[in-house]
Parts: structure tokens; sequence; C-alpha cells
């Protein structure tokens, strides 16, 4: 299980148990977004008797699809389950939570009337993406239907993608932590200023481990 970006390796650090020592890769400490399919052909090219699961969001997919094309080229076979919720939920999620809008952190089209990004939801077709890159692509609807893509994917033999769709609003309940990202110090925006006395408020918590 491979994964980078968003709140995906949070999620997977709750949720997640491996049952082998080298089973579980995440790119904590940066949130690279991008690195999960050509990560994930390292860990095949590491292990080759090993299927490697790659677990992503639309955006962060949409950074480097293109690899799929040298996974196929060379014969690294990789699964790739994707999520799609129209949008970077997971940065629009903490923009909110400092103060701000979210702004462009869901793929939607400009509305004529208000000449803002609230018009209807920007559809990407990811299956149809992936066949033009040579992979196999497997949407699905349903958690039945997810647990028969997975057992299609590892009898493939070339790099297959799992379009799943997302509810847009499921979100999981919370982390029991706090996030120190710094709020802007001086701003006009109420709910900015708010963010940021919180934000102080919760420094003084703060405990540092040596």
């Amino acid at each position: 299980m491979l994964s980078a970006a968003g709140s995906h390796p949070g999620d997977l650090h709750k949720l997640w148990r491996t049952r082998t020592p080298n089973g579980y890769h995440m790119e904590c400490g940066y949130a690279c977004m991008g690195y999960e399919i050509p990560g994930a052909m390292g860990a095949k090219l590491a292990d080759p008797t090993r299927e490697v699961f790659v677990f992503l969001g639309d955006g962060t997919y949409l950074m480097m699809p293109s690899e799929i094309v040298t996974s196929v080229q060379e014969g690294v076979k990789i699964i790739i389950v994707l999520v799609d919720n129209h949008g970077l939920a997971s940065i629009g999620g903490l923009s909110r939570s400092l103060g701000q809008e979210g702004f462009g952190t869901s793929y939607r089209h400009r509305s004529a009337q208000s000449g803002l990004l609230d018009g209807d939801v920007l559809k990407v077709d990811f299956a149809a993406n992936a066949r033009s890159l040579g992979a196999e692509a497997i949407p699905v609807a349903t958690l039945a239907e997810l647990k028969a893509a997975l057992e299609t994917a590892k009898s493939n033999t070339r790099t297959t993608v799992i379009v799943v769709e997302t509810d847009t609003s499921a979100k999981v309940p919370g982390y029991e932590s706090w996030w120190g990202v710094a709020v802007a110090e001086v701003s006009e925006s109420e709910s900015v200023r708010a963010a940021r006395a919180a934000y102080e408020e919760a420094r003084k918590k703060e405990r540092y481990h040596l």
C-alpha cells in the first residue's frame, strides 16, 4: 500500500493495518503530490513478486498520470485506486479551517452569473484518461464492485486504474490532534482573525519532544 498526499496518509495511519514488514509506504513528510504512481513503480521494481496498490485522490492523480505510460512501457504493473471527489478536498478543508474559503479547491466551472468558481461540477473521465495512457480501467460505484475490481486488477497483467467516485461531503470525523499551520497575523477577514486567535491559543499547549 502506497500513498502520499491529501488526507490519505492520516486516514491510512488510523485505519490501515499492514501484515508484513515492508507492506506500507507513506510519504508523510512533505505531502508530495504526484509522487504516488512513480513511487509505486519503484516499490514494484524493488520486489516484483508482490502486488503494489496505490491509493490517491483525483487532485494528486492529475499532477502526474503520465507515469502510467512508463509503467505500461516497462511492464511494471501496479494497481491504482483513484478516489474522485471532484477537487482538492484536503487542502480545501485546511483552507477553511484557517478562516479562508477554500478558493479553487473544488473542480467547478466558472459561473457566468457570478464570475466565481461555483458553477456545475467539472467532470473528468478518469477511466478514459487511464485507458488512453495504456492502462486497464474499471469504474466502480459500490463496495461489491470495488472488491470485484480489486480481484480483477490482481489477475490483470498490466497497470489497472480503479476509479471510485466519492461523496464530497463524506469526511473523517477528526484526528484528535492539532496541526500547527500558521494563520495570517493581519487580515480584513473576520474569520481569519478568529482563526488566528484560536491558533495563538492552541500554541500555548505545544510541547516539544526531543
